[in-house]
Parts: C-alpha cells; sequence; structure tokens
C-alpha cells in the first residue's frame, strides 16, 4: 500500500476487518479499503506533525489519532471529517490512543509523562491526567473487560492502573531498556510487551 510521502509509524484494522488506518511522518492518515488495497478518498489532514498511533472504536465509527503537534483528533470515518475541534490536554507529544472495549473511553499517552482519560461524550478529560511514569508514555491499551488500562514507557516500565478509580494498581519493572508497545491476549489473562532490549515479555 503506497501513498505515504514519510515513514509509517502506526496501523490498525477496523473491527469489521475491511478498512486499514495507517499514520505517518507526513502528518496524515490514509483509510483503506482492505480487499482492493486502495485509499478510501483522500488522506485525512489536520495534525501539524507526524502520526504516532491510530485506534479505531469499537463499533468502528471513530478513529482516533495522536500526533507528534500534542493534540488528539477523533475523525469520523464514513465521511473523513474530524468530528470536532482537536484534544489539546496533553503539553508534549501524544504517542499513543487506544478506546475502552465499551467506547466510552479514549486513553492518550503523551511524552509528558501523563496519560489522559477522554469521555468519548463530551470529549473532555475525565479527571486529572494519570501521573506516575517518569518518562514518555509510548503505548497503552486496555484490558478486554475495560476494567484495567496498561502503560508502557520509557522510563523502563509497564504500569497497571484502575479506570474506575483512576489508581496506579502496579508498577512492573525489570526492563533493560525503554517499553514501546504493549497488548492484551483476548482472554485479559496475558499481557505482552516488547521493547529496546530485543526481546518480547508477556506477565
Amino acid at each position: 500500500l503506497s501513498g505515504h510521502t514519510g515513514q509509517v509509524k502506526t496501523v490498525a484494522f477496523c473491527p469489521d476487518g475491511k478498512k486499514l488506518a495507517s499514520g505517518s511522518d507526513d502528518g496524515t492518515i490514509i483509510l483503506w479499503d482492505v480487499a482492493s488495497g486502495q485509499p478510501l478518498g483522500q488522506p485525512l489532514a489536520g495534525h501539524t506533525d507526524r502520526v504516532w498511533s491510530v485506534a479505531f472504536s469499537p463499533d468502528g465509527k471513530t478513529l482516533a489519532s495522536a500526533s507528534a503537534d500534542g493534540t488528539v483528533i477523533l475523525w469520523d470515518v464514513a465521511s473523513g471529517q474530524p468530528l470536532g475541534p482537536p484534544l489539546a490536554g496533553h503539553r508534549s507529544k501524544a504517542m499513543s490512543v487506544a478506546f475502552s472495549p465499551d467506547g466510552q473511553l479514549l486513553a492518550s499517552g503523551s511524552s509528558d509523562k501523563s496519560i489522559i482519560l477522554w469521555d468519548m461524550v463530551d470529549f473532555l478529560p475525565v479527571g486529572a491526567p494519570l501521573t506516575g511514569h517518569t518518562d514518555e508514555v509510548w503505548g497503552v491499551a486496555f484490558s478486554p473487560d475495560g476494567k484495567i488500562l496498561a502503560s508502557a514507557s520509557n522510563d523502563q516500565t509497564v504500569r497497571l492502573w484502575d479506570v474506575a478509580s483512576r489508581r496506579e494498581r502496579l508498577a512492573l519493572g525489570g526492563h533493560g531498556r525503554q517499553v514501546i508497545a504493549l497488548a492484551f491476549s483476548p482472554n485479559g489473562r496475558v499481557l505482552i510487551v516488547c521493547g529496546g532490549e530485543n526481546s518480547i515479555r508477556h506477565f
């Protein structure tokens, strides 16, 4: 699939498996038709810097994108238009985004060392940012039941947060270098993490 003019940083499948989103250093997102391999319309342009992360909502109607410009943009997948002004709560690069399984929350991680939970009804932060990491937050992921949020950081830790109370439950250290990405297994019993130490670990 060729269409971006810069490095592709992130990809995500729509839940229906028919569309793919890609985000790039060129500051745009392209929606692709999986069957044909062709773009669905023009690139989504709204960010002013590279796009680090994209994620579809569980119903596939909304796409979230996190950018080095410090904002998160919510896009209407059908029209390719933003659903409103960019979500601007971070003080530095927005590095990662993830929707809760019920689609009511969006988590965004940032190089400002924080995580923001956004309410997908009014598009406002739910309380104060989650803080505890001491370096950039590269990845965020909700557990399948939506009760736990996991975050991966350049500080060589993974932290688990209780979504309801917004409190940190556990910090998993022991990584030799930064942790870049993470994902829960479908049953929620295993968390896979990977990063700069050239290995994949599970908890």
